[in-house]
C-alpha cells in the first residue's frame, strides 16, 4: 500500500520526485529490506537428502511413462489416419455411399408420397371451392330469375289495373254521353274532412 499524497500542500518537486511517495508497512509482514531476524541469522538453507535408488527408480518409471504414452499416441494417430483412410477411398466409404443413397431414394419416396397427400387435398380443396362456386352462382340466379317473375307479375297487374280503369276513360266515342252524364248527375266537392279523412262538413252547391 502506498501512503497519499496532498497536491495541495505539497510542493512540485515533491511530486516529481521519485521518493515522494511512502511504502506503508503491514502489520506481521517484513519489508524487502528489513534484516533477517536474529534467530534466524545463523540458519543455513539445507536441501532435502535425494535417496540415489529411489531417484534411479522414479527416473526408470518416468521414461517408460514416457514410451507407453508415445506408444498410445501413435497408435491412436495410426487409427484415426487408418478410419480417415477408409472413410475416403475404402470400404467404409462405400458403405457410406451406399447409406447415403439408401437414405436419399427413403427421403424422395417421402418426398413423392408427402406431394401425393398434399395434391389429393389441394385437389379435394378445388372441387369444394368449384361446388360452392357453381353454388352461389345458381342461387344468384334463382334470385335474379325470381325477382324478375315478380316484377313481371308486378308489371302485368298494372297492365290489368290499367286496362280496367282505361274502361273510365273520357275518348272521342263517349265524349257527349259523359258530358251529358256529369250534368245530370253533378257532384260537390267542397266538402272538409278531419284527420281521418271522414266528410265532416259539405257546402251546398248552388
Amino acid at each position: 500500500m502506498f501512503g497519499v499524497v496532498s497536491v495541495r500542500t505539497a510542493p512540485l518537486f515533491r511530486l516529481l520526485s521519485p521518493t515522494c511517495f511512502q511504502a506503508v508497512t503491514v502489520r506481521g509482514r517484513k519489508s524487502r529490506n528489513d534484516p533477517k531476524a536474529k534467530s534466524k541469522a545463523d540458519r543455513v538453507k539445507v536441501p532435502p537428502p535425494v535417496d540415489l535408488a529411489e531417484m534411479v527408480v522414479l527416473k526408470e518409471r518416468f521414461t517408460q511413462y514416457e514410451l507407453i504414452i508415445r506408444a498410445l499416441r501413435a497408435e491412436f494417430k495410426e487409427e484415426m489416419l487408418c478410419q480417415r483412410y477408409e472413410e475416403e477411398v475404402g470400404s467404409l466409404a462405400e458403405e457410406k455411399a451406399r447409406h447415403e443413397t439408401e437414405q436419399h431414394r427413403m427421403l424422395m419416396a417421402w418426398n413423392d408420397a408427402e406431394n401425393e397427400r398434399l395434391r389429393k387435398l389441394r385437389e379435394h380443396r378445388v372441387k369444394q371451392e368449384q361446388e360452392q362456386e357453381e353454388l352461389k352462382t345458381l342461387q344468384v340466379a334463382l334470385a335474379l330469375e325470381k325477382r324478375m317473375e315478380e316484377y313481371i307479375k308486378e308489371k302485368e297487374l298494372e297492365i290489368l289495373t290499367l286496362q280496367e280503369e282505361s274502361k273510365n276513360f273520357i275518348t272521342l266515342d263517349n265524349l257527349e254521353q259523359r258530358i251529358e252524364d256529369a250534368l245530370d248527375n253533378p257532384k260537390n266537392y267542397n266538402f272538409a274532412i278531419d284527420k281521418e279523412g271522414r266528410i265532416v262538413k259539405r257546402t251546398e252547391q248552388k
